[in-house]
């Protein structure tokens, strides 16, 4: 009963396989009695879902191999900036590379400056997933950033504690100035509204560089109407750095 079976089975299989065959012939027929543009019309018409798809699932393998790239590229530094407006700071991280490069390692040093981050956006959780993945592929090694990006870094714990992680002498030096800014990290937001702070940690995660050379030229045109100061610009070293002495090269010429 069972070689009965297996054999109806395969007459099902074989007759399946025959129908597929004869709809490709008479694919085939029909697109070599057509002329050019009527070629691409019926291939549009008849195939447009498979070869949409094929596209997606080649952009999304081009995708992962470029991100995958760019992680293996030599970088001794990454850094992202979101400023509180919406102009460039290319021309001072020029100059940043340069110095930096001095020392005579020529590894690259990559600043993202098209990386948004409004929760004024409808959408934000868009950026906050950006945001997530670069930090965990490790492609950010410090942040310059405004409030909302600095408040999500918290929340994931990505920001590193500043008085563990730069030198003891420009950590009591920038403290003095009343540069570094305590936060909470870990801290969760409910849905309600209410807070979960049961693997929150306190620390000195940022500095506030508002007030710098650098602020004074790249956020201090940032006024609102009402003629409120801007938002505060802050700078952060991710946790998951690898090359924590460029970002305390970083921090130094941001600050002094």
């Amino acid at each position: 009963m069972n070689t009965d079976t297996g054999k109806k089975n395969n007459r099902q299989a074989d007759q399946e396989e025959s129908v597929f065959r004869q709809e490709i012939r008479r694919d085939i027929e029909t697109f070599r009695r057509l002329d050019g543009k009527r070629r691409l019309r019926f291939i549009w018409d008849y195939y447009r879902f498979k070869i949409l798809g094929a596209l997606t699932i080649l952009l999304c393998l081009v995708l992962a191999a470029n991100i995958l790239w760019q992680g293996q590229k030599p970088c001794r530094l990454r850094v992202c900036v979101v400023l509180n407006n919406d102009r460039y700071c290319t021309d001072w991280f020029d100059t940043f590379r340069k110095s930096l490069q001095s020392d005579g390692n020529k590894a690259a040093v990559e600043v993202n400056e098209d990386q948004p981050f409004d929760y004024d956006n409808s959408y934000y959780y868009m950026h906050e997933l950006e945001v997530m993945t670069t930090v965990s592929s490790r492609r950010m090694d410090a942040a310059l950033c405004g409030p909302d990006m600095y408040s999500y870094l918290l929340s994931i714990n990505a920001c590193a504690p500043l008085d563990r992680t730069l030198p003891a002498e420009n950590f009591d030096r920038w403290q003095k100035a009343g540069l570094p800014v305590r936060g909470t990290a870990g801290l969760i937001i409910r849905e309600d509204g209410t807070t979960d702070n049961s693997s929150a940690t306190e620390g000195w995660f940022a500095l506030d560089i508002s007030d710098t050379a650098f602020g004074q030229r790249y956020n201090t045109d940032q006024v609102l109407s009402d003629g409120e100061d801007p938002a505060p610009l802050y700078f952060i070293i991710i946790s998951n750095t690898e090359h924590t002495d460029d970002c305390v090269e970083l921090a130094e010429a941001l600050v002094d």
